[in-house]
């Protein structure tokens, strides 16, 4: 059994979960908190061959276009070291997932400005979201595989909080066709 996991009920509102075999289907709550308590709760409770994670994200580099990316890993981009070194944690790794491929800025702030889009940018980050560093932080720590799939739902700049309310629906079709390709559900 894989466990397909959102932060809201907006981003698997195209998904009939009725035709989901082989998934469970959990919804965390908003932000790296929720994310945490809420994954870490159901790995408790049950055994997972596979975390399959969708979910909406903001785009930082131009190129970024598309509909769905696959996110091979995370960082914090609202942390900061002893130092002031924006990104690294204390206490917590700087990176998780894996050493290459699309990287994902996360931290409990929506991003819809230019000036803090050009900031994470910075970090090496091509999407930001709210959720994701947790996400990768439980599945390495209960030693469950991780897919996770974005679907860019804005440009992280002004007006991507009105944009993200019209477009969710749109970018839960992308993710659901995401996973029934990948998947064959």
């Amino acid at each position: 059994m894989r466990l397909l996991v959102a932060a809201l009920p907006e981003e698997i509102t195209a998904f009939d979960q009725t035709d989901l075999p082989g998934f469970r289907v959990l919804v965390t709550g908003l932000g790296k908190l929720q994310a945490a308590v809420g994954l870490s709760e159901a790995l408790r409770d049950d055994v997972f061959e596979e975390i399959v994670v969708v979910g909406t994200a903001g785009r930082l580099e131009p190129d970024a276009e598309g509909t769905v990316h696959e996110v091979a890993a995370a960082i914090q981009h609202d942390v900061a070291d002893l130092d002031g070194v924006i990104g690294r944690h204390i206490s917590l790794p700087e990176r998780v997932g894996a050493d290459t491929g699309v990287l994902i800025a996360t931290g409990d702030r929506f991003i819809d400005d230019a000036d803090t889009a050009a900031h994470i940018r910075a970090l090496g980050a091509t999407l930001v979201d709210m959720e994701t560093y947790a996400y990768f932080w439980v599945a390495e720590r209960h030693g469950v595989p991780i897919r996770v799939f974005k679907a860019v739902s804005d440009r992280a700049q002004d007006g991507a909080t009105q944009l993200w309310d019209e477009v969710v629906a749109t970018c839960s079709g992308w993710l659901r066709d995401r996973i029934r390709a990948e998947y064959g559900v």
